[in-house]
């Protein structure tokens, strides 16, 4: 009895082991000195490596997880997750990237527990995840970033960079994070709420700060478009 999926993934190392040069690996077999840590959603419609065209080894440390998240709960408080404590503290990135997107599921699951009726019964451990996620909502429903007048999806999209904001935030005032690393906030589009352009990503924070004229001093001239925030 055959298994498609299965076969499907077997084709499809075969292909990347064909298509792989010789010296793919040369310089990182034995060691990793990547720049660069990216916090990105699990989402299947997010290409964490692709989308920063760094198909070569060595260049990005990366984590998914439920809505991007680069904190982790121990013992009643919030710290730096395994992933970016071990790529500053062992690595040494300089940059630290999180990336979430619009219409996330797990930024969905956190908004529907604030203003919804009842919860979905969830798997003990993503109902710890999406609980990190909770107080973030109510904070931004107490900022007025939405209220029962604004449609879910909009509601969503406009707490999935407010989340992205406030994980910046924590990481650039966290001891756990050295003063000299950059920390980039990203949301990758493909609902086109920031522009018309797919598969997109738009800085929405830079070094804890969220003022879009601000940010904008960091990027690149010709990267000025790809500053905006739909909050």
């Amino acid at each position: 009895m055959s298994n498609s999926v299965l076969e499907s993934l077997l084709t499809g190392n075969a292909h990347h082991v064909a298509h792989l040069d010789a010296c793919h690996f040369e310089g990182v077999r034995d060691a990793q000195e990547p720049p660069v840590v990216s916090v990105g959603c699990s989402d299947s419609r997010v290409p964490v490596g692709a989308l920063w065209n760094t198909a070569e080894p060595g260049r990005l440390f990366k984590s998914v997880n439920i809505a991007n998240q680069a904190w982790t709960d121990i013992d009643g408080k919030l710290v730096v997750n395994d992933v970016v404590g071990y790529a500053v503290a062992e690595l040494g990135v300089t940059d630290i990237v999180i990336l979430g997107h619009t219409g996330c599921g797990g930024i969905a699951a956190a908004y529907e527990s604030v203003v919804g009726e009842g919860s979905k019964d969830l798997p003990a451990a993503v109902e710890a995840a999406v609980s990190r996620l909770v107080p973030l909502v109510e904070e931004a429903r107490e900022l007025g970033l939405f209220d029962e007048d604004t449609p879910t999806a909009d509601a969503v999209n406009r707490l999935v960079e407010y989340a992205v904001v406030r994980q910046v935030e924590f990481l650039t005032e966290s001891d756990e994070v050295p003063e000299s690393t950059d920390c980039w906030g990203f949301v990758y589009d493909f609902q086109h709420a920031y522009g018309d352009d797919d598969g997109a990503v738009y800085l929405v924070a830079a070094n804890g700060d969220s003022d879009p004229e601000r940010v904008a001093e960091w990027v690149p001239d010709e990267f000025e478009g790809r500053v905006r925030s739909i909050r």
